[in-house]
């Protein structure tokens, strides 16, 4: 790769807040006001003035607007601010991409990547007529989804839970596999104070006996729905070591689709894929390091399922090991081989869509994990899996510069 068409180095997390992550419509905040919350408590990990931000990033049409939130935070003068297409969370390393572009080419030299939702005032994902369900004011199913619901598979659970059941055929895949990495994620959240789940371990038996939502999938190899925000401050490479905490350096960000993908009603040529395969090849190419580099991994789960496939497409392991690799004693923290999603991530900790998992990545790097890995060099985050475009994010300490 060209040194001088790179993200290596040239951007850095400087800052990271969140608020208090809520259940489903719990949240005694307004989404604006949780999203300037958590920007005003990532100026603050960064040691900088709000006035300082010039720039903001975000992703799945998130409703927070940059104008109005640099009015309501003093900003004197916005010069940067983007939103990233992309499924659901699929976004979130897109949209760190873009701020990280911003900051490295001097199109700004503060911006906030963000993420707020408040689902008590709008459920996120919620059917509509603009994503083809019938409805009242429009009674006919339109477009893609005109295939599926009559058959059933309506929500993204019954889509996705497709896609993994036929990965889990084609590589022999078992059960065991998926209960795992949910298992790990519920261990980490014990300890952590800031998960939904502390306090509320999950055990194998317990697993075993939740209902299923849609084959191969159980309750708990589902995501939560949270209200809560969640952001970072970034700033160029050169600045990293300006600000008051370890700054964690983007070593690449990568964001796209394979080849018709997003192909309607399940005609993609690559059926049993959670779609990196393509962005995991330039992610890598990018930050000049391999998989058997990764120290420690945050992947965002939607499902189980497509967190298996997503491991297997950025090269953790072939997808014929993955009974052998995904077992709760090589997913767990501190220790494990592969230690996944070590502040309880989106089964555990909070749905964030991706945020969190990027906080955490930081954090790691920094060494001020609640379950912290030794010695943490390369962090890879992994946004959406089997949504299009998707992205992903490695982030470095000082010791790869």
């Amino acid at each position: 790769m060209d040194a001088n068409r790179t993200l290596r180095h040239r951007a850095a997390i400087v800052g990271v807040g969140e608020t208090t992550y809520f259940k489903r419509g719990q949240s005694p905040d307004p989404e604006f006001v949780l999203a300037l919350k958590a920007i005003l408590a990532a100026c603050a990990d960064a040691g900088i003035s709000p006035h300082d931000i010039d720039g903001f990033s975000s992703y799945a049409d998130d409703r927070n607007d940059a104008a109005r939130l640099a009015a309501a935070l003093g900003i004197r003068e916005l010069r940067f601010a983007s939103m990233q297409w992309g499924g659901g969370g699929g976004g979130c390393a897109g949209a760190i991409a873009n701020a990280s572009a911003a900051v490295a080419t001097g199109q700004a030299e503060c911006v906030v990547v963000f993420r707020a939702l408040s689902q008590g005032q709008v459920r996120y994902g919620q059917g509509g007529a603009a994503l083809g369900y019938a409805t009242q004011a429009a009674p006919e199913i339109a477009g893609e989804m005109a295939f599926p619901v009559p058959y059933g598979a309506i929500s993204p659970a019954q889509r996705f839970a497709l896609k993994a059941q036929r990965f889990m055929h084609d590589h022999g895949v078992r059960q065991e596999a998926l209960r795992a990495i949910a298992l790990a994620a519920y261990a980490h959240a014990q300890n952590n104070p800031r998960a939904i789940m502390y306090g509320k371990p999950l055990d194998a038996a317990k697993y075993d006996a939740s209902r299923w939502i849609a084959e191969p999938f159980h309750l708990f190899d589902s995501c939560m729905e949270n209200d809560g925000a969640a952001a970072i401050v970034m700033v160029s490479g050169d600045r990293g070591r300006d600000f008051a905490q370890t700054p964690a350096y983007v070593l690449a960000a990568a964001a796209g689709s394979d080849h018709r993908h997003a192909a309607p009603s399940h005609s993609a040529p690559d059926y049993a894929t959670a779609n990196y395969k393509s962005v995991a090849r330039r992610l890598f190419e990018m930050a000049g390091v391999s998989p058997k580099d990764v120290d420690v991994v945050q992947a965002y789960e939607n499902f189980t399922g497509g967190v298996a496939m997503a491991l297997a497409e950025h090269g953790l392991f072939a997808p014929e090991e993955a009974n052998e690799i995904l077992t709760l004693e090589n997913l767990t923290a501190p220790r494990g081989r592969l230690p996944l999603n070590t502040s309880g991530g989106h089964l555990a900790e909070c749905y964030m869509h991706g945020m969190n998992l990027t906080i955490e990545a930081a954090r790691q790097i920094r060494g001020q994990s609640c379950n912290q890995v030794p010695q943490v060099d390369v962090a890879l985050m992994v946004s959406g899996p089997m949504v299009t475009p998707t992205s992903s994010l490695l982030l470095g300490s000082e010791a790869t510069r």
